[in-house]
């Protein structure tokens, strides 16, 4: 006679019977409950864009979603933002690290990666609880290859070319599917992603977007505004209706 499911629901360590561990399911709900982020890769490097909710009296240059890890890499959240604090930092350790020891980038995968094992540790350790964040890493490696790789609460990470995570995503990712191409360029890039994110907000009316690219030529990461990047709703708009 198992167990009832309420005690596997308390315990992180345990499986339950049918093999689930339900404080890891909870966490990939909290993701699933946080605003939209997205990344993509262009032909001219690579773009991560989010969904901001931005309060009244808030400094809007203050980005909560999007940060920039190093000159060649950015990283957008969605979830528990957090936990997502915690791991961007930890991300930067990574990246500043490794350019100290081997005097260049660290790659896109090499950092998802890492970050990647730390959550995995914390899916079978007592007293502690899942990182309730997904991460998408985009940027462009020492070889001048964009790359995107997206972490998840379970420790795992995937490389895309197209990446959604939050509220919705499956449906940005179902619009983007029949605009996307690997011959898009940044610009065209920025107006596709804001069209995508337009589509799913749940806040049509207050919609704050942000972007953050990091070109090929430069392999320098640039944080948009706001207000830079809001600019692209109206585009959108024309574009894609």
């Amino acid at each position: 006679m198992f167990v009832p499911q309420a005690g596997y629901d308390r315990a992180i360590t345990v499986f339950s019977p049918d093999g689930r561990l339900f404080q890891v399911e909870y966490a990939l709900e909290t993701v699933k409950r946080g605003t939209i982020s997205l990344g993509m890769i262009t032909k001219e490097g690579v773009l991560l864009a989010a969904e901001e909710q931005i309060n009244q009296f808030q400094d809007e240059e203050f980005s909560r979603k999007l940060f920039i890890l190093d000159d060649n890499i950015g990283a957008a959240l969605s979830g528990y933002v957090p936990d997502g604090r915690v791991l961007i930092d930890y991300s930067r350790e990574i990246c500043q690290t490794h350019r100290l020891i081997y005097d260049e980038y660290a790659s896109v995968e090499y950092v998802a990666r890492r970050v990647s094992d730390i959550k995995q540790a914390f899916t079978q350790q007592a007293g502690v609880r899942p990182f309730g964040v997904s991460i998408i890493f985009g940027g462009i490696d020492i070889d001048k290859v964009p790359r995107i790789f997206v972490t998840d609460p379970s420790g795992s990470y995937v490389k895309y070319y197209v990446a959604a995570i939050g509220n919705k995503s499956d449906s940005a990712l179902n619009f983007l599917s029949k605009h996307y191409s690997q011959e898009i360029d940044l610009e065209n890039a920025k107006i596709l992603v804001a069209a995508a994110i337009k589509r799913v907000s749940l806040s049509d009316k207050q919609l704050k977007i942000r972007f953050l690219e990091v070109p090929i030529k430069t392999m320098r990461a640039k944080l948009y505004t706001i207000k830079e990047s809001c600019t692209y709703l109206e585009k959108a708009t024309e574009v894609y209706g």
